[in-house]
């Protein structure tokens, strides 16, 4: 691997210990597939022995064949008082076929003498036991010394022997580990600085993000000589997570210059970060870096007026280098250079004057100050800056609707709509049932448009959700509907605003269809 650094991923085991975060036999088996394909050299896949999801993952895994990355099995040192041959443990990880097996072990005489309440000596002599025994089978092996940060500060000097004695076992690498998260980027710098001079075996780092430090703390512990850094895909992990390896390579490989993965996939990084986050079904974080939908987002009149002139004004790097995009915002911060850009990028002509931008920055001020969102909602913003500039024709007419729910005494309820519309002067009534008010009115409305628009059937809606804009009336207040909708080719978002939740769900559910249609009439 040259001078490059070790990538180890542990999304598969430590990233499931997040809250949330719960991953099939076979979404592991996804995600592994990708994790190969992107580069990473090490991929930890459970702990065998511990469930049979994980024994099922090692068992599925053992029948692909990984390009890059080793399959490694993950479990502790030998229990107290058992031989390594007779511990339950030791046989499970054997039993998973790895080639690899990770080892983790106590480096904290609070963890020894309190937790697992044995002395100081037994505890070294697991994990020398551990790790010898686990070489004598064949196996690669990774030991990973626990808390060792916090073992350090109250007695460096055992912590440091547990770490020798792994190393002296037959360890082929020794993974200093922030369990806690509560370390600090010089006192890591200067420990693995320490420990790099003075073991015999590659070091490397595994840190926790309790201080919003872990990503410091691995790269300070990279400058300081270690070879491997540890970490989850996204940052999952308990409490507060582990560090994002996404953002590690980004800065490593992009910032520092130092070799992580190969240079054509660092264009994988921002599809990896979403399809990780997708089979996790978490919502992906906009804000996370390099691949946060928000990387490279630009609000504010003056940046856009920049952006244009030369994107690095207000970018640290060319967003297609990780795989993801600039996007232009459109709010009631909005100037007349981020309307420009943004009809730029969806097609829309305007006038040369810069009167139709100013036209449209005004009507959205006014839609923002009466609780619309366009940021996060493209294909309303789409048809209002078509609607101020007189591109757009309406496709379709609403007469009436009519929404019925009914709850029997046994609990359930139905929703039913009755919905009228005319299409160049034609009308067409129609009722539709769904799984609730909104349900129903969507069908109803694809239902009635059917007859006139065939392509409609090939929508569906994907995503809704409700938020009140200002509680401080109650039952009354505001409510701001966002809805999401894809179709063979795209995904887009749409909006409604009304003190009615119904009235606010069908502008949304209107301008989404509307939306589709547009550009369906664009095509042709």
């Amino acid at each position: 691997m040259g001078n490059g650094i070790i990538l180890y991923d542990t999304t598969l085991r430590d990233g499931t210990q997040g809250e949330q975060v719960n991953l099939s036999a076979e979404d592991k088996l996804r995600i592994a597939g990708k994790l190969d394909d992107f580069g990473i050299h090490y991929v930890e896949g459970g702990w065998p022995g511990a469930s049979p999801k994980d024994e099922r993952f090692f068992s599925m895994a053992a029948e692909v064949a990984f390009k890059n990355a080793r399959i490694t099995a993950f479990g502790s040192t030998r229990r107290a008082g058992t031989r390594p041959e007779e511990d339950e443990n030791m046989r499970a990880l054997l039993e998973a076929g790895t080639d690899t097996v990770t080892l983790f072990g106590k480096s904290w005489e609070l963890h020894a003498t309190e937790i697992l309440e044995v002395s100081l000596e037994e505890n070294a002599a697991m994990i020398r036991d551990s790790v010898s025994y686990l070489k004598r089978c064949g196996k690669r092996v990774i030991y990973d010394a626990e808390h060792f940060f916090d073992g350090f500060k109250e007695n460096p000097d055992y912590a440091v022997r547990t770490v020798e004695t792994a190393a002296e076992a037959g360890a082929d690498l020794v993974v200093l580990c922030d369990t806690n998260g509560g370390a600090m980027p010089d006192e890591v710098r200067e420990v693995v600085e320490g420990l790099v001079s003075r073991l015999t075996v590659d070091v490397g780092i595994h840190a926790h993000d309790d201080c919003g430090l872990a990503l410091a703390n691995s790269l300070a512990a990279v400058k300081a000589g270690a070879r491997m850094v540890q970490g989850t895909i996204n940052g999952y992990g308990e409490r507060c997570g582990n560090v994002d390896l996404l953002a590690v390579v980004g800065n490593l490989q992009l910032k520092l210059g130092v070799p992580c993965v190969p240079e054509d996939r660092i264009r994988q990084m921002t599809e990896l970060s979403r399809f990780v986050s997708e089979v996790a079904n978490i919502p992906p974080h906009n804000q996370r870096p390099f691949v946060g939908k928000s990387a490279f987002a630009h609000k504010g009149g003056v940046h856009v007026s920049a952006i244009m002139k030369n994107p690095r004004a207000y970018e640290h790097l060319a967003p297609e280098v990780v795989g993801n995009r600039r996007r232009v915002l459109v709010s009631d911060l909005a100037g007349r250079s981020n309307i420009e850009y943004k009809t730029r990028e969806l097609g829309i002509r305007l006038g040369g004057n810069g009167y139709d931008s100013q036209k449209i920055v005004n009507r959205i001020k006014e839609l923002e100050d009466a609780g619309y969102q366009f940021e996060a909602a493209e294909g309303s913003l789409d048809l209002l800056i078509k609607k101020v500039t007189g591109q757009f024709e309406d496709p379709f007419t609403l007469e009436s609707f009519r929404v019925n729910i009914e709850k029997n005494r046994a609990g359930a309820s139905t929703s039913q709509v009755t919905i009228k519309i005319s299409v160049g002067g034609d009308q067409e009534i129609t009722a539709a049932e769904g799984e609730g008010p909104v349900n129903a009115l969507d069908n109803a409305l694809r239902k009635a448009l059917a007859k006139f628009y065939p392509e409609v059937e090939e929508m569906r809606l994907v995503d809704f959700k409700v938020r009140v804009i200002d509680g401080r009336d109650g039952t009354a207040a505001k409510v701001r509907v966002r809805i999401e909708s894809r179709d063979s080719k795209e995904i887009w978002s749409t909006i409604g605003v009304s003190e009615n939740i119904i009235e606010a769900s069908w502008q949304a559910l209107a301008d989404s269809v509307q939306y589709k249609l547009s550009k369906e009439t664009k095509r042709c």
